[in-house]
């Protein structure tokens, strides 16, 4: 893999193209903004409306690659993943179950939809750029997981449990996935943040007052070390789990 630049702007991400699931807000459109101001490529991909990201981006000098679709979609996955020229996937799409979520599903089907979004899409993208990225020289991935994952949704009481353990599921994909791709130059990472002030955490039941820093995180606090993973700057890191939740977790 080649590492110039690695210190001369800053990640060694000026001009990588950057895939970015789940960009139309929270810790993916940080990510997005982050990555354009770092001279990024761009490839922004969201179920959600992307106009604004999109504007914001190409107010830090990007010009994005629009990817409009369904994370449950196999199609769509695959489009993603056929797209040319990638260094990096920051994968950071989810979906949080909860009362009102996708009401006209029955809790069976919201389970099933939650899976294939959370655990199914990055596994499918993650084994297709492994071998994309091993057969051109090496690339980044990056899963975003939860400290939910880690600890069943303690830190915030009343994280739906099947997000739980979706987010345990992510985290172990980091390890599988590592495993399959650093012999190939292919390093594969995950963060796994606390609760965090986006519209996914809206209405979850606890005080950010009772947080070790006395607030939620930012997405901007978690967009950075996904812009580090995703950079020559991490070419020695592979499997790791990265904890980023203001020291409410401790593992």
């Amino acid at each position: 893999m080649d590492d110039s630049g690695a210190v001369g702007d800053g990640l060694g991400l000026a001009g990588r193209k950057v895939l970015v699931t789940g960009a139309a807000s929270g810790i993916g459109r940080a990510t997005a903004e982050l990555l354009a101001t770092l001279g990024a490529k761009l490839v922004l991909a969201d179920i959600s409306p992307l106009g604004e990201v999109e504007s914001a981006v190409r107010a830090a000098g990007a010009d994005p690659i629009l990817k409009p679709g369904d994370l449950a979609d196999d199609t769509f996955l695959q489009d993603l993943a056929n797209e040319a020229d990638l260094f990096a996937l920051a994968n950071c799409a989810a979906v949080l179950s909860r009362d009102g979520w996708r009401s006209d599903l029955s809790p069976s089907d919201r389970f099933d939809l939650l899976m294939r979004i959370n655990v199914r899409a990055p596994l499918v993208l993650g084994e297709a750029l492994v071998e994309r990225f091993a057969d051109r020289g090496g690339g980044f991935i990056v899963l975003v997981g939860s400290a939910a994952g880690r600890n069943g949704g303690g830190i915030a009481g009343g994280t739906p449990i099947d997000y739980a353990a979706s987010k345990g599921a992510v985290h172990t994909l980091v390890r599988t996935l590592s495993r399959r791709g650093v012999g190939r130059n292919v390093l594969v990472n995950g963060v796994a943040p606390g609760p965090v002030d986006t519209p996914l955490a809206k209405g979850l039941p606890f005080a950010p007052s009772a947080l070790p820093l006395g607030r939620m995180g930012r997405a901007v606090e978690i967009a950075w070390p996904i812009a580090f993973l995703c950079s020559p700057a991490a070419s020695y890191i592979s499997g790791a789990v990265l904890d980023v939740n203001g020291g409410a977790f401790v593992g």
